[in-house]
């Protein structure tokens, strides 16, 4: 795969967790799916995901950086 399209990937996938992490938009449509009762747990889900994936979108901006900068040369 080619690091820009990880890249790409990982920084949509962060910032869709930040989205469900600062809005009630996932809490709203758990509740309208019947499962309201795992919103108080969505906490320990999305904040230790959102980190993770933090971290992974440095390092492959990381990997897209040097396979730039060795492909220029």
């Amino acid at each position: 795969m080619k690091p820009k399209t990880v890249l790409q990937a990982s920084i949509s996938a962060t910032v869709l967790i930040a989205v469900c992490c600062a809005t009630p938009i996932l809490a709203m449509t758990l509740t309208a799916l019947g499962l309201g009762a795992l919103v108080g747990y969505l906490d320990y889900v999305l904040l230790p995901a959102l980190a993770v994936m933090i971290v992974f979108s440095i390092i492959s901006y990381q990997r897209y950086r040097r396979y730039c900068c060795h492909r220029d040369r």
